[in-house]
């Protein structure tokens, strides 16, 4: 019992991370309908500048500096190259496929500056545990927890009160429409990208804690694991992004824990069983768990 709980603290804490990461994927999607491939080197350039600036700023004045800075760099990337790209959706597969060099330039200058050390990112929560009943659970994952669901939580507002998240909501349904009645699509894009970016900038931090050994030049790889929650939840939903996540780190976490009983699929299966659990959902679900159907209400 002790172990299933352990995995499943574990499992929570890695999907709220998870759904982070996803919840930016879909974000960029429903506003451009553009699968960023960028992201992973966003979630690495949020890390270092953590890693970098918190000896001099501290850790809480450095994770503001680095979510700021890379939900900036999002944005930008956005304003300046995707949309010289073009903007209608026809142009969105051409969009993607610049997704892949940037990502190609931001992580190659990220690689060498760290070069191959592994950087701490002076979280407060080290490598300190609490014990909630039988089980032992390293803070910075409760913290991943509580953290992520304050964010998740305000994204979400965003995405159901405010002016921009109906814009955005409208440009999903109908692009054209939506500019029709008055919606600046090339705004609502970007600020869907600075969201993303921000996003991204805050997993980091709790993908390199305790009992993760620190930042790496590979930590941005981990962004393609929340990947799979965001397409088996449905590409265009972010509670599909936000189940997917928590699917797929309930599976990760309870693989590792079972490894010993699973030894018959190989060893290292926990890390593609995210992709394994992704096209079994796939093959019942084509268009993912909460694909939209029909017209919507916005």
């Amino acid at each position: 019992m002790t172990g299933f709980l352990d995995n499943l603290l574990n499992g929570l804490a890695l999907g709220s991370v998870y759904a982070l990461i996803a919840l930016g994927f879909v974000t960029i999607f429903k506003a451009s309908g553009v699968l960023s491939f960028a992201h992973g080197s966003l979630l690495l350039l949020g890390g270092y500048l953590v890693a970098v600036l918190h000896d001099d700023i501290g850790f809480a004045g450095a994770l503001a500096v680095a979510v700021l800075v890379t939900a900036a760099v999002a944005g930008a990337l956005d304003r300046l190259v995707l949309q010289r790209v073009g903007t209608d959706p026809h142009s969105a597969h051409v969009q993607t496929i610049v997704t892949i060099g940037i990502d190609i330039v931001l992580v190659t200058d990220l690689a060498r500056r760290i070069g191959g050390d592994l950087l701490p990112l002076g979280d407060p929560w080290g490598n300190s545990v609490t014990d909630l009943g039988p089980v032992t659970v390293a803070d910075s994952r409760i913290a991943a927890i509580l953290v992520s669901a304050v964010a998740i939580g305000g994204a979400f507002a965003l995405f159901r009160f405010t002016p921009w998240g109906l814009s955005l909501r409208a440009a999903a349904e109908d692009g054209e429409a939506a500019a029709l009645m008055g919606v600046r699509l090339t705004r609502v894009r970007t600020v869907a990208w600075c969201l993303a970016g921000g996003l991204a900038a805050l997993a980091a931090v709790f993908l390199v804690a305790f009992p993760a050994p620190g930042l790496e030049r590979t930590t941005g790889q981990i962004a393609l694991k929340a990947f799979p929650a965001a397409i088996l939840g449905g590409m265009a939903s972010p509670v599909g992004a936000l189940v997917g996540s928590m699917l797929i780190g309930l599976t990760e976490a309870f693989v590792a824990g079972y490894q010993s009983d699973l030894h018959v699929l190989g060893e290292g299966f926990g890390d593609v069983a995210p992709y394994a659990v992704m096209v079994l959902v796939l093959l019942v679900r084509p268009a993912g768990l909460f694909a939209a159907k029909g017209a919507a209400r916005v």
